[in-house]
């Protein structure tokens, strides 16, 4: 937790434990820590350089812990005074940046960052940039260029993710996709995306070069015709893909013999374009189980098609619309 104000975590947990006994001998510390003496006194030495922590005068080789809402509200201050620092030099920067880029050559109209570290930084910069909205198209084969975004909720930037419907198979697929959604993500499925994409703020954009087994390297587009048409492919295919909706917001018209919890489930499951033996495994039931109570909800509704089943599940509010 104070990570930030340059702690790791050895030297935290040393100046918990300090702040704990109010002052110790370093190896009385160090056993309370189950650290070596030497790593212990090292972690003290950091914490003197920040003024965490102090040689006892009365007592040598004593070491006592600085009052936290002094010392630690002094680092925060500082903290603040130089990200508030860096801001403006940002936005300085940023205006120069625009002013030179007003009228920019055809060839600064794209990037090519090569290397995996290289295109993981870049993409990283690209997401956390964005202010508005985050567009993406994900592969279910593993790649630099990933859609889901952690982050996304708290700091209020939409976000727009067409998934492969393979990714729906991967050992975290189902539970990454449940918890993007639960934090107010978008996301659709389709069968196969033509290329994986992440755009941001309609300003930048990010498309992966070079097939697997090669070193990776992505393509960043910055505002142009070419941006322009990435855009368009992803509108095009975010009409064409099907939207992921887990779980139910209502509840079925029939207060007895309705489908229950696992149904509806199923039922969303399978509107989202999984197979009965990939819903089989993710609720972990058998597959003749699933397929049983297909059967069953198709008798209940009066339907002979799993498509008419769809409609039927959306017209009672069994599903989301």
């Amino acid at each position: 937790m104070l990570g930030a104000i340059g702690l790791d975590e050895g030297q935290e947990s040393a100046y918990r434990a300090l702040v704990a006994l109010g002052a110790a001998e370093v190896p009385d510390l160090a056993h309370r820590l189950t650290l070596p003496v030497p790593q212990t006194e090292r972690a003290l030495r950091h914490l003197e350089r920040h003024g965490l922590a102090a040689r006892s005068s009365a007592r040598p080789g004593r070491w006592v812990a600085a009052p936290p809402d002094v010392a630690l509200g002094a680092l925060l201050t500082q903290q603040r005074q130089e990200l508030e620092r860096a801001e403006t030099a940002a936005a300085l920067l940023a205006r120069q940046y625009q002013a030179e880029a007003a009228e920019p050559s055809v060839h600064d109209l794209v990037e090519v960052v090569t290397g995996a570290s290289a295109v993981a930084h870049r993409f990283l910069q690209l997401r956390l940039g964005a202010t508005e909205e985050v567009c993406a198209l994900v592969s279910g084969r593993q790649g630099a260029v990933t859609g889901l975004d952690h982050e996304a909720a708290v700091r209020g930037v939409e976000y727009r993710v067409v998934i492969e419907r393979e990714v729906l198979t991967l050992p975290a697929g189902m539970r990454e996709a449940s918890s993007a959604l639960a934090r107010g993500e978008r996301i659709r499925v389709t069968g196969a995306v033509p290329t994986k994409l992440v755009i941001a703020d309609r300003t930048l954009a990010m498309v992966p070069l070079t097939a697997r087994g090669a070193e990776p390297t992505a393509l960043v587009v910055h505002a142009s015709g070419l941006l322009e048409s990435l855009r368009g492919l992803f509108e095009a295919v975010w009409r064409e893909s099907l939207p992921l909706r887990l779980g139910v917001t209502g509840h079925p018209e029939e207060s007895d013999g309705g489908p229950d919890t696992t149904d509806l489930e199923i039922l969303s499951l399978l509107l989202a374009g999984m197979t009965d033996a990939s819903v089989a495994k993710h609720l972990d039931l058998g597959l003749r189980t699933v397929q049983r109570r297909v059967k069953g909800l198709m008798e209940l509704t009066g339907v002979t098609t799993r498509l008419q089943l769809g409609w039927h599940a959306y017209e009672r509010g069994w599903v989301a619309r």
